[in-house]
């Protein structure tokens, strides 16, 4: 997939978290549990303000990117009224990313859509790209928001740091040249957009998931559950090209319809208003097989 360039990144510090334990195997736990050592933590406090997430000092996302031209965060992100997800718990609560006829990046015409970065995840170097490590995030739908899908959706996704490729993409819709594919399913495709691993889309409740990057054996793996249930494997490490360090995101990017030229034009509706709700955001160092179950 193409992708404009990005540039002016910010190079906020790291978050790993420093003297975590160290862990070995899976962990099934108490929902708010997070067993092996954190990298990157996008939990959002229960304490926080809409406006925390346009400053680097008060958001755990990178205040800057990827968002509409002229917009901030504060102005893109709700808090919606809903359960905790499945690793949050009474400090942390669930936030919604959503997308509006403004929600154009830089020059790409073609796309509606608002990513978030976590802290410390460069472009170049970042902690998230090295060893083993799982992404965790939970999903739920917005009945006043929402998605239309009869257009393509990245929703979380891993892009190279020469925004060339994505090592891999989490998706829903109608995957453009994938007819084939049901619409009403997320979706885990590889580096070769071929599809993986999928389950149907939920309307009332919260969906789990997890995706391993081996970094070092080029695979990844796929976790999954419903509501406060445990994750389970749903795939085995299956051979992926992680190569090219790059950054998560995690959001909205909705791809126009009628064009072959999907970053620069094709249709989208206007007086747009749709959301994905989020939960249970971090990356977590997978060595010696840690996984958070």
């Amino acid at each position: 997939m193409h992708r404009a360039t990005l540039v002016g990144l910010l190079a906020a510090a790291a978050t790993t978290v420093t003297g975590a334990p160290s862990c070995s195997g899976v962990h099934a736990a108490a929902p708010g549990t997070v067993k092996c050592p954190l990298v990157f933590d996008g939990r959002v406090k229960a304490t926080a303000a809409l406006t925390d997430f346009d400053s680097a000092s008060t958001s755990p996302f990178n205040p800057d990117y990827v968002k509409g031209n002229n917009l901030k965060w504060s102005q893109i992100i709700k808090f919606p009224q809903t359960s905790n997800a499945r690793f949050d718990n009474n400090s942390t609560k669930a936030i919604e990313v959503t997308i509006s006829d403004a929600s154009i990046f830089q020059s790409q015409q073609g796309f509606r859509r608002a990513g978030l970065q976590f802290q410390g995840d460069t472009n170049n170097g970042s902690p998230g790209t090295t060893g083993v490590k799982t992404i965790h995030f939970s999903i739920k739908l917005d009945p006043q928001r929402p998605l239309n899908l009869s257009h393509e959706y990245l929703n979380v996704w891993h892009e190279s740091a020469d925004y060339s490729a994505n090592q891999f993409n989490f998706e829903a819709g109608t995957i453009i040249g994938q007819s084939g594919l049901p619409k009403n399913t997320w979706k885990v495709l590889n580096r070769q957009n071929q599809q993986i691993w999928s389950t149907p889309i939920v309307k009332d409740d919260w969906q789990n998931f997890a995706i391993t990057l081996d970094f070092n054996k080029n695979t990844l793996q796929v976790y999954y559950s419903q509501g406060t249930d445990p994750l389970k494997s749903v795939t085995s490490a299956v051979s992926n090209d992680n190569s090219g360090e790059g950054q998560y995101q995690i959001g909205i990017l909705k791809k126009p319809t009628g064009t072959s030229d999907v970053v620069n034009s094709g249709y989208q509706e206007s007086n747009l208003n749709e959301g994905l709700i989020y939960g249970s955001l971090f990356v977590e160092d997978s060595a010696n097989g840690c996984i958070s179950l």
